[in-house]
């Protein structure tokens, strides 16, 4: 059996759920206007129980040993609790820029990064993704949305063009992120 697979999923009085079987999909829609959808896999059945506002994920456990049953199952009760958490709280990812001459900045629908290079790096901010900028006592990007795959795929993204060095420090970090600092070259004398 797989552990979080069994466990029934909580759903708060704000969110309203929509299971669609013949197309096998669940749309959660938040208190915010958010609304999620989950496809799952032939493999895996999802109820609804509107009256203990409850949503449980379940297999046929005749064929559990066959192929990946187990990880579907559990992979279909995390991805639908994720979009519960996604349309009620939501998830950001905080990434700090260090570096002199470092800038960030949005522009329109997209995010304008001065890293260094010749040019000025131009990412296209996802939907349903919002992006803040604060400057006080360094620069820190705040990603925040519904979706905490596009939010974390997202943040990704910006730390991948100028990842942080171990001999200075500089580049992108993810905020509370430890970088392992080396000594460098020493000089002969």
């Amino acid at each position: 059996m797989s552990r979080i697979g069994k466990k029934p999923i909580l759903v708060p009085g704000n969110c309203k759920v929509a299971v669609n079987s013949a197309t096998r999909e669940v749309a959660i829609t938040g208190p915010k206007g958010d609304t999620l959808k989950v496809n799952y896999r032939p493999e895996i059945s999802v109820a609804w129980n509107e009256k203990d506002r409850h949503i449980v994920c379940s297999t046929d456990m005749a064929k559990i040993d066959e192929g990946n049953r187990r990880a579907f199952w559990g992979t279909t009760r995390a991805n639908i609790n994720n979009c519960i958490k996604g349309v009620t709280e939501g998830y950001s990812e905080k990434l700090e820029v260090v570096g002199v001459g470092y800038s960030v900045k949005v522009a329109g629908k997209n995010l304008d990064l001065k890293l260094g290079f010749a040019n000025v790096i131009s990412l296209p901010i996802p939907q349903g993704v919002k992006v803040d900028i604060a400057t006080e006592g360094g620069i820190f990007v705040t990603i925040s949305g519904a979706d905490r795959q596009r939010v974390g795929e997202f943040a990704a993204a910006i730390r991948s063009k100028r990842k942080p060095e171990p001999y200075n420090g500089k580049g992108i970090k993810y905020s509370g992120e430890t970088i392992i600092r080396k000594q460098g070259k020493a000089t002969g004398g």
